[in-house]
């Protein structure tokens, strides 16, 4: 079970903004938590932002409060990351999540159901 992870926008200056896209496939994405995390060359994987099943309840990290925002569609089996205000730190390898616990589990664990295959952001200075 794999979600695909798409980007559009490409490549982008610091000040841009892009949006990733995570649709799950052989996952009904309405039943699960769903969340983005990050890694940077020479760095730690980390936790960028969740939501719930409903779409009700969101989670930041606190690098990228009030910049980014995680959303999903459920008809469209779809989870989304708006990301604004992009800084040159934002550059990592993206990797959509899903898991059957709530979606705050996200923030104290690396260890959850599906792991999609990463995309590139590249946020040039």
């Amino acid at each position: 079970l794999m979600c695909s992870c798409r980007l559009w926008g490409g490549l982008v200056q610091a000040g841009g903004s892009l949006r990733l896209s995570c649709s799950a496939s052989g996952l009904t994405v309405s039943s699960y938590g769903m969340g983005w995390f990050r890694q940077a060359p020479g760095k730690e994987r980390e936790f960028v932002a969740a939501i719930s099943r409903s779409g009700d309840s969101t989670y930041y990290a606190d690098s990228v409060k009030g910049r980014f925002t995680i959303s999903r569609d459920n008809a469209k089996n779809t989870v989304y990351l708006q990301m604004n205000s992009l800084k040159p730190e934002d550059t990592a390898v993206y990797h959509c999540t899903a898991d059957r616990r709530p979606a705050q589990v996200m923030t104290i664990t690396f260890v959850l159901d599906f792991w999609g295959k990463g995309t590139q952001v590249t946020v040039s200075s």
